[in-house]
């Protein structure tokens, strides 16, 4: 036998940040090594997703996941019980088929991600190494540019403002931390500003400032004030990203702004973002249309696909299929990575592997429903993918992955390389 056979499989319900239940799995394996992972939920999602298996009903509003559970006690325990937890793509490959939908809707996204990133863990810790060195080996040295949430909005704040995440990017950064360091200030100043203006409302699904803003566009007027009370230059030291998450009030080409009552077309929403472009510092910009309007998606991307990062998250899914085919219409330039979009990690590094090829960048991101796991932040170093999306600067299932990445910069010492401003197209 083996010891990196797997010999215990579990599957036990948990929950999230945002109080609902969710899966946890916990593999043994004959070496003793043990890993254990939970799977996060959105709230915003794609039509594209793979199925996160809920229970329905009236127990926890319909969000029960006792039926997930059950799947990994049941079926996918006998189907992995004594394989080889270092052969992830084997592992993952048998719960695909096992599973044996086009969208894993037979035994859940929620359980297939929770077993294939548990596996890793428990073949990491059987091999004595943090998952990172696992994944990436000895060339696992890069840490990622943050992305981190300020203002929260559409579906992340009752959709008080319609873009869903007005976050920055420290570019000019030496460090990751230093990167957080400047983002605690920004995110203070934030607050203090929104709190004299009479405009804050509170703190969102992702930990960041829940505004009262009159305009979608006021976000992005105190987000910049915010980095210049914060003592950085807006562009420079500290730019903007956005998540637009379109598909959220966009449909057939049509964009219905609730905050200011009026309605674009797919040009006219361009037209819209692109002025944010030209008049504020903004770096990236994720479904800035909705994924069903491919076309619009192109049309942005060709007019500012050469400044910004334009990123896929409903419009892709973390589907390597749907990047090539987005690729070859000239649509989006970078790939936001979330596992249980797909719910393996194999699936999701072929994903990350299809950007790499076809030029694209590529963010690894957690979700709204997150937990304390941290499996994220060791995928973004490990497969060195240059950027991480976790939330605001706030809570502790956001808080317990930037800790954590701080955590092993540390420990790669002066082997630790920090993507910053070039993973962007361009250097401090």
């Amino acid at each position: 036998m083996s010891d990196t056979e797997i010999v215990y499989v579990h599957g036990r319900r948990v929950w999230d940040s945002r109080g609902r239940p969710t899966v946890e799995a916990e593999i043994m394996l004959a070496g003793g090594g043990v890993g254990r992972a939970i799977a996060p939920a959105g709230a915003s999602t794609g039509t594209g997703e793979a199925v996160d298996l809920r229970d329905g009903g009236a127990a926890f509003g319909g969000y029960d996941v006792t039926r997930a559970v059950q799947a990994i006690r049941d079926d996918i325990a006998e189907e992995i019980l004594g394989r080889d937890a270092a052969d992830q793509a084997g592992l993952d490959h048998a719960m695909i088929a096992l599973d044996g939908t086009a969208n894993k809707s037979r035994l859940g996204a929620n359980a297939l991600v929770a077993v294939s990133m548990a596996a890793a863990h428990a073949a990491a810790a059987e091999a004595g190494k943090p998952l990172y060195r696992h994944l990436g080996g000895e060339d696992a040295t890069l840490l990622p540019l943050p992305q981190i949430q300020i203002f929260g909005g559409g579906a992340h704040a009752g959709g008080r403002v319609d873009i869903q995440d007005f976050m920055v990017m420290c570019p000019a950064a030496e460090n990751f931390a230093q990167a957080l360091d400047w983002t605690a200030e920004v995110y203070r100043a934030a607050g203090s500003l929104m709190a004299e203006a009479g405009t804050l409302q509170g703190v969102a699904d992702e930990g960041g400032w829940w505004p009262a803003f009159g305009t979608n566009e006021q976000a992005l007027e105190t987000l910049v004030r915010a980095i210049e009370r914060a003592g950085f230059r807006p562009g420079e030291q500290v730019g903007i990203a956005l998540d637009i998450a379109a598909s959220q009030f966009g449909k057939a080409g049509n964009y219905k702004l609730g905050l200011e009552e009026r309605t674009l077309d797919s040009a006219g929403m361009i037209d819209l973002l692109t002025g944010w472009i030209a008049r504020y510092p903004i770096d990236s910009i994720e479904d800035p249309l909705a994924e069903d309007d491919a076309e619009g998606f192109a049309a942005f991307t060709r007019a500012v696909g050469g400044r910004v990062q334009v990123v896929g998250d409903d419009f892709l899914v973390t589907d390597a299929a749907r990047l090539h085919q987005a690729a070859d219409a000239g649509a989006a330039n970078t790939v936001l990575l979330k596992p249980n979009q797909r719910g393996t990690l194999t699936e999701t590094v072929a994903a990350w592997d299809a950007a790499k090829q076809r030029g694209y960048s590529a963010i690894v991101s957690a979700r709204s429903g997150e937990t304390e796991d941290v499996t994220i932040v060791h995928l973004a170093i490990g497969w060195s993918v240059g950027q991480l999306k976790v939330g605001s600067f706030a809570r502790s299932e956001r808080m317990a992955k930037w800790n954590e990445a701080v955590r092993i910069e540390e420990a790669l010492g002066p082997m630790a390389r920090f993507a910053g401003g070039a993973v962007l197209g361009r250097s401090k």
